[in-house]
């Protein structure tokens, strides 16, 4: 009798040891989480058509974001390819999350990106103002990442620097599951 109660009681037992004297640290994100968390800031953007805005605006929609200059260079269109496809690939909660690019110069934008930006948010932002509200990864530029920005409107994730495609279906995994977890209480469009 003795030995079915300890069969039976075994895996509760053991259970509990993991969990307070083992403590596994695992994570199963792919995005690095930001603590503590930053508030969009109080930042005045111009969209390519001169049309004068602030970044807070953006508030209200799971926010992807990338920064990097007007000439985009092939990391830049990487990274613009990968954001489209990520919200695309988000079937219909895609509506939740917006792509953003904040081009951080004066420059004009190649003709040749327009296109594909069609869906996509893009804004110029003072360069100085980005960078004291983003951070890079140590040893990265702020043009190497792709953040992530709640409803809310804080900043809360950064996927590492110069993301490939086993990245990029990692940093799907990661927002399929925000997706799920915050459908009772974020809703489609600002």
């Amino acid at each position: 009798m003795i030995a079915v109660l300890l069969v039976c009681a075994a895996p509760v037992l053991l259970s509990y040891f993991t969990y307070y004297v083992i403590r596994p640290e695992g994570r199963r994100n792919y995005g690095e989480l930001v603590d503590p968390q930053r508030p969009l800031p109080d930042i005045a953007t111009l969209s390519l058509s001169g049309q004068p805005g602030e970044l807070k605006a953006l508030k209200g929609q799971w926010l992807l974001i990338s920064v990097a200059g007007a000439a985009c260079d092939k990391s830049c269109e990487q990274r613009l390819y990968f954001q489209r496809q990520l919200r695309e690939a988000l079937g219909k909660e895609k509506d939740r999350l917006d792509w953003v690019w904040l081009v951080n110069d004066t420059q004009a934008v190649d003709n040749r990106l327009l296109p594909a930006l069609g869906s996509s948010t893009v804004l110029r932002v003072p360069a100085p103002a980005l960078a004291q509200w983003l951070a890079p990864a140590p040893g990265q530029l702020l043009e190497d990442h792709i953040y992530l920005v709640d409803p809310l409107g804080n900043w809360m994730m950064r996927f590492p620097a110069n993301m490939d495609a086993e990245g990029a279906a990692k940093a799907k995994r990661d927002l399929d599951r925000l997706m799920r977890a915050s459908a009772s209480w974020d809703k489609e469009g600002r």
